[in-house]
């Protein structure tokens, strides 16, 4: 069942959450259309790959010409209409740009995946719950609100400035006149009579002022007070969401909307700037005994700045955090000498700074590393689809500095995956007269010289980004907090819906937190080292938990993919347990789990019923990646056969537990049909006696645990006779066609 497919099955309430996520960056009928097509492509790869990504637009595309010409010989006119208008979209909006789209939907495909995971849980997670709490989605609307009505105060000050300058000018002509007439007309009483208007205008124009100015300092107040508790909350927020979904959580939303707020309040602070700038002309021109103009204005300026520079200060930030295009979904892990990219985005977005600002990278002040590449960018407005004013670094990497004694410092395969160091931003800003200095930093990033260290480096990356919202705790690691287990369940769940697909249900939960405990605990209270998580050794094992895990995933990503995502594999089970739940089954059930005593491994357990009814269970030795690199694991539960002493070899495995036909749950991933197989020759090449290799184990009678298989093979010819009188030609023609090596 392809992904999309599972989404349409989904309760309404998750069906609201995919809905959120596409509009026309992305419509949601190309992602109906084309759902298979689409999940069928590296979008993640793309993301950081132009001449990949390049190719990717163009074969959606022709995907959407071809949907086009098959709705056009329909007549469906309202499709028709539609797909054109997303077509000239698509291609308008990304043909300048198409690394953006293939974000878009990589990340699209990720949240949907995080979406079903969290549709299989009983509960939502901690971390995602207080993600989408009620009072911070309230706080967004009040502020999006707030800052509305300044930008709108703002714009009737301007009002009332231009009503003061009027009415001074007024002033300035009468009184100009006055003065301008012969001594001996000034004491007509026509004459006073003006002056005494004079000075009621006068005193008009003296509570104008007074009003203008008051005005202007609750447009600045209402700002301060903004800016101070509810945007910096939002801004901080965000900030958090970003941490939680670089280590897999849920897509982190609302920068435009930041984005949106600061620029808002940027034009209204320039504008009040304005109005005082007005307000000193005016001075220039009139002043008078007890004016307000020269007592407040200073103030009221130096007020304006100050909330300027903060400004411009929070909304310098890193939209995207440095990561590899090798490992998109590892980032803030850096490998020396290889590139990284990272984007920055400045959220007040004036069409002034266009390419005005340059940005300048460089790694924290240890002076044990610099960056190498490209690190002077100017930001600008072309390079996101959304025309943000922003900066993406592509050439950036990072070299380790040799030590003075000529030696190279850490480097190599013991360099420490819990050393923290940061990339660092700086660059300029001069707008109207000021002239302000902006810094911003990404979050802690981890350097490996050696891949091999990549799984530890991530485990440091989770372990930091799950237990703090501090993005500048270099030393974190010189005593690092205990985390909370069911904080940390529900990222270990998010590490297979985002690394491979599909999540952890409770089950799966309940046994790796047993595997962490060593008991049965509660979830809410536990706190959990970090040695325990990845130093420590498990009870009677040479590997910690983390690199026990980190080989599943390795070994679901390469080789088993189809059946994880369909969710035919139980995985994580004990040998206890998976007894429990196969003593009542029919016999020849069987389940896959995932080795608890080999890294990277996988093995079948089948339950067996004796002469005399007793139950037994067989399970075979775990298929690690060598061997699964020879043949589908598909196609080793469809030819696996057993010897039961001397018996006919058959197939023990009939039911996926519950009760599955197994070629129901496992057809579609055979990667060839018994019948589709052509009969070999009878007589070998080149002289040479015919051997074949097949999944073949022998179970002896006072044994209940089936052989390696790799002890059996290859076969002898004398061996292989007695299989030719007992197995169908079909099937030994299978064994030769995929020829299963175990080595």
């Amino acid at each position: 069942m392809s992904q999309w497919s599972q989404v349409q099955q989904l309760e309404i309430k998750f069906l609201e959450q995919v809905d959120q996520f596409y509009d026309d960056n992305f419509p949601m009928e190309i992602r109906h259309l084309l759902a298979q097509w689409i999940e069928s492509q590296d979008w993640e790869a793309a993301s950081n790959n132009e001449a990949m990504a390049t190719i990717l637009l163009q074969n959606l595309l022709i995907q959407v010409d071809e949907q086009l010409d098959r709705v056009s010989q329909e007549k469906n006119l309202l499709l028709i209409h539609n797909l054109k208008r997303i077509r000239k979209l698509l291609q308008g909006k990304y043909h300048g740009n198409p690394m953006h789209i293939a974000v878009i939907i990589s990340n699209c495909l990720r949240e949907e995946r995080r979406i079903l995971a969290a549709a299989s849980m009983p509960v939502q997670g901690p971390l995602e719950k207080s993600l989408q709490n009620s009072v911070v989605s309230e706080r967004q609307r009040n502020v999006e609100h707030k800052v509305s009505a300044i930008k709108n105060s703002a714009q009737m000050t301007d009002q009332d400035v231009k009503y003061l300058e009027d009415l001074q000018e007024e002033f300035d002509f009468r009184y100009k006149t006055i003065q301008s007439l012969e001594q001996s007309d000034k004491n007509s009483a026509l004459i006073k009579q003006e002056m005494l208007a004079l000075q009621a205008m006068l005193n008009t124009l003296d509570y104008k002022r007074k009003e203008v100015l008051s005005k202007i300092g609750r447009v600045i107040h209402e700002i301060d007070m903004l800016m101070s508790n509810m945007l910096t909350e939002e801004l901080l927020d965000w900030k958090r969401r970003q941490q939680i979904a670089c280590i897999g959580g849920p897509l982190h939303g609302g920068l435009d909307q930041l984005q949106n707020c600061f620029t808002l309040l940027a034009e209204s602070l320039f504008q009040v700037r304005r109005q005082l700038e007005k307000l000193d002309e005016l001075l220039t021109r009139l002043t008078y005994d007890g004016d307000p103009i020269p007592v407040q204005r200073p103030q009221l300026l130096e007020k304006v700045n100050f909330l300027l520079y903060n400004l411009f200060r929070n909304s310098f930030v890193v939209e995207r955090q440095p990561c590899m295009p090798t490992h998109p979904q590892r980032p803030m892990v850096l490998k020396t000498l290889i590139q990284f990219t990272v984007k920055l985005r400045l959220l007040i977005k004036l069409p002034e700074l266009n390419y005005q600002i340059r940005v300048k990278a460089t790694i924290d002040n240890n002076r044990r590393f610099v960056l190498c590449g490209t690190h002077v960018k100017a930001m600008n407005m072309d390079e996101s689809a959304n025309g943000s004013l922003s900066v993406v670094f592509r050439h950036l990497q990072p070299k380790e500095m040799k030590s003075s004694a000529g030696s190279k410092g850490n480097e190599g395969p013991h360099m420490v995956t819990e050393e923290l160091h940061s990339i660092s931003f700086e660059t300029q800003v001069c707008l109207y007269g000021l002239t302000i200095n902006l810094e911003t930093s990404s979050l802690p990033v981890v350097m490996i010289s050696n891949v091999s260290q990549l799984p530890n480096a991530w485990a440091s990356i989770i372990w930091y980004n799950l237990s703090t919202n501090d993005p500048q705790n270099l030393s974190f690691f010189n005593n690092p907090p205990a985390a909370t287990l069911s904080q940390l369940l529900e990222v270990l769940s998010w590490q297979f819906s985002s690394y491979v697909g599909r999540g952890l249900n409770s089950e799966q939960l309940n046994m790796l937190a047993e595997k962490l405990t060593g008991q049965q605990v509660s979830y809410s209270d536990y706190q959990l080292s970090w040695a325990k998580f990845c130093k420590e050794h498990l009870p009677g094992k040479s590997f910690t938990f983390w690199v026990w895990l980190e080989a599943i995933l390795d070994l679901i990503k390469k080789h088993i993919l189809p059946l994880w995502i369909d969710g035919y594999i139980m995985g994580f089970v004990s040998k206890e347990k998976e007894r429990i739940l196969l003593k009542d089954k029919t016999p020849g059930t069987f389940l896959l789990r995932f080795s608890e005593s080999n890294l990277g491994g996988i093995t079948f357990t089948w339950v067996d019923q004796l002469e005399n009814g007793d139950v037994t269970f067989h399970s075979v030795e775990p298929y690690n990646k060598g061997r699964l690199s020879a043949l589908p694991f598909a196609d080793i539960l469809r030819d696996y056969k057993v010897i039961m002493a001397d018996n006919v070899p058959e197939n023990p495995l009939k039911y996926l537990y519950p009760d599955i036909p197994k070629d129901k749950a496992f057809g579609k991933h055979y990667s060839c049909q018994p019948n589709e197989v052509s009969k070999p020759s009878d007589g070998g090449g080149k002289g040479y006696v015919p051997s074949v290799f097949i999944p073949v184990s022998k179970i002896l009678n006072d044994s209940t645990e089936p052989h390696s298989p790799s002890d059996l093979l290859p076969m002898s010819p004398s061996v292989y006779a007695v299989l030719r009188e007992h197995l169908s030609p079909t099937v030994i023609e299978t064994a030769v066609c995929c020829k299963l090596f175990h080595s």
